[in-house]
């Protein structure tokens, strides 16, 4: 993605640094004994004081669980936290109140989608 975002200026995509601690939010669930399928549930205030670029060395994710519930009844699990990403040791984003969760049951009859250009999420041709 470097190449595409952003051209002749390089930097990773900062939704992805909020999709990464959703999924960690996500993992600790499983982790907690949560089955099912895991989706992201939102988050607070968001804020970036630096950039991931091609020549960093090293991405830390951390997060700090502030809460976790399972719903006997559902089955269903939901995590709360706020996340800090560091490149190189420096802070550069910080999540608050990421919000996961993991639930059983969730089917999309029609996915994947077939098409005259893709069978199962692969397209045609490009074996």
């Amino acid at each position: 993605y470097f190449q595409c975002h952003m051209p002749g200026d390089p930097v990773q995509p900062g939704c992805l640094c909020v999709d990464a601690v959703w999924q960690l939010l996500g993992f600790y669930c499983v982790w907690r004994g949560a089955l099912g399928a895991g989706r992201a549930l939102g988050c607070g205030e968001v804020t970036f004081s630096g950039q991931i670029r091609p020549y960093n060395k090293c991405v830390r994710y951390e997060i700090e669980v502030r809460r976790f519930s399972q719903l006997k009844d559902s089955g269903a699990s939901i995590a709360i936290a706020d996340g800090n990403i560091f490149v190189d040791n420096e802070l550069i984003a910080h999540v608050k109140d990421a919000r996961t969760g993991v639930f059983h049951g969730i089917v999309y009859p029609d996915y994947p989608k077939r098409s005259a250009n893709s069978v199962g999420g692969i397209m045609r041709g490009s074996t």
